[in-house]
């Protein structure tokens, strides 16, 4: 089937995307019986986003013939034999009023009837609203006969969860590439430094194996001949102090931003946990409610000083990504500690800080498996909030369902699992109850 561009000012453009069929036309009958017959007429239509019998009408009235459109057979006559140029050029009048965008010119626009019996065109490439010259003879059958709703309330969500998850990416792509050079201009910066730092681990090597070699370690004899040697010699000076620990840690914060110092920081943290020296989940096993007995993970508390430090300041969503990704530890962990940073002594109106911190947790959970990692630590949350902060958890998994942040299949299998699992006695599954009911019987309705 040859096709052409809708419009005629799109005619000689090769790459325009907005395509519909050309008209072919057949008379029938003779004498005072003869008609035209648009044999493709529903084709066109649909191309057009309009019902057959606007455009069939379209022709009678602007022909001061009879038409008529059949809805059974899909058949469109209009009395009396037309040439198909003729009825091709009413097409692009009827395109011009009734089909394009008057502002952008777009053809992807939908009819709105308003409650003052006037026509619009709504547009969903640039949202502009064209309204109609009702003087037009087609008006008054257009709102005798309004076009059908096109989409239900879930299409056009599935239609913006599309068009977000399409934002996402690229979103994603310009971050990757953004992170790329970052750490090109980093190791660039940073190879210097890491000669240096092995230098000074080298050095500080070779001179505790020189004291141990002439005085027992700690001595007052010892401390009195090092701080000798200091006074007579600047090059003691310099490597004594480079050798420190909190030297170390000063040169580390001055040569690189401070999240990396910090990451530096939480590394060296989880080789004391993974060791059991320091480790405070030797001296006290956490409480059977979910809350440890007043001693926290270091590495949990250096995560949360991470996270409401780059908070604070106001990063974008897509930046914020990037943060998180650069994190070491388990997604769980980082996610349960960005929870209690972002609503840590939350009580009453947990709902609506949901709401103003959406686009950080919806930073968080953008790869696929992310969410029930969010309900996870939605959970865990609620077993430590206070009562005022559980009952609004319904409400706040509504406004992630509603932003597109969470989505109904995982809140219904996260429910299920808990509510019959070993923590099924929380009060989280009581509250959550009727939110997960209320999704059950819309998606049953809209099936229906």
């Amino acid at each position: 089937m040859a096709l052409q561009n809708i419009g005629a000012g799109n005619k000689d453009d090769a790459f325009y995307r907005y395509k519909m069929p050309k008209m072919i036309t057949k008379i029938e009958g003779r004498g005072n019986g003869i008609k035209t017959n648009i044999v493709n007429m529903v084709d066109i239509a649909k191309a057009l986003g309009r019902p057959a019998s606007y455009t069939t009408k379209y022709f009678g009235c602007e022909l001061g013939a009879q038409s008529k459109f059949d809805e059974k057979t899909g058949t469109s006559h209009v009395n009396g034999a037309h040439d198909t140029a003729k009825l091709a050029g009413l097409l692009e009048n009827f395109i011009k009023k009734f089909v394009q965008c008057y502002g952008c010119g777009n053809p992807e626009t939908e009819i709105i009837i308003t409650k003052s019996q006037m026509i619009n065109l709504k547009c969903a490439a640039c949202g502009f609203i064209s309204e109609v010259d009702m003087r037009d003879k087609l008006t008054t059958f257009i709102i005798k006969n309004p076009p059908e709703s096109k989409k239900g309330a879930k299409d056009k969500k599935a239609m913006r969860r599309a068009e977000k998850e399409r934002l996402k990416d690229g979103e994603a792509a310009d971050e990757e590439q953004k992170k790329l050079k970052k750490e090109a201009a980093k190791k660039k910066g940073s190879s210097g430094s890491s000669k240096d730092a092995i230098s000074k681990a080298s050095s500080k090597k070779k001179s505790h194996h020189s004291d141990e070699d002439r005085s027992p370690a700690g001595s007052q004899g010892d401390e009195h001949e090092a701080a000798a040697a200091a006074d007579e010699s600047d090059d003691d000076v310099q490597w004594q102090t480079d050798t420190s620990a909190v030297a170390a840690q000063q040169t580390i914060q001055e040569q690189l931003i401070a999240v990396t110092a910090s990451m530096v920081m939480l590394s060296a943290n989880e080789d004391k946990r993974k060791s059991g020296k320091g480790s405070p989940w030797r001296e006290g096993k956490p409480k059977a409610n979910g809350q440890s007995n007043g001693i926290k993970s270091g590495i949990q508390e250096e995560l949360l000083d991470a996270i409401k430090e780059y908070v604070k300041k106001g990063s974008s969503a897509g930046q914020f990504k990037s943060f998180l990704d650069s994190l070491s530890g388990p997604r769980q962990e980082i996610i349960d500690a960005l929870f209690e940073a972002l609503f840590e002594g939350v009580g009453k109106g947990f709902s609506k800080e949901v709401v103003k911190q959406k686009n950080y947790i919806a930073a968080a959970v953008q790869e696929e498996d992310s969410q029930p990692i969010l309900l996870q630590s939605i959970e865990t949350f609620c077993g430590k909030a206070s009562p005022e902060a559980v009952k609004e958890v319904a409400l706040a998994l509504k406004a992630l369902y509603d932003h597109d942040v969470l989505e109904e299949e995982r809140i219904v299998d996260w429910y299920n699992k808990g509510s019959t699992g070993g923590n099924k006695s929380s009060p989280i599954w009581k509250n959550v109850k009727p939110f997960v009911e209320w999704l059950q019987n819309a998606e049953s309705e809209s099936e229906e």
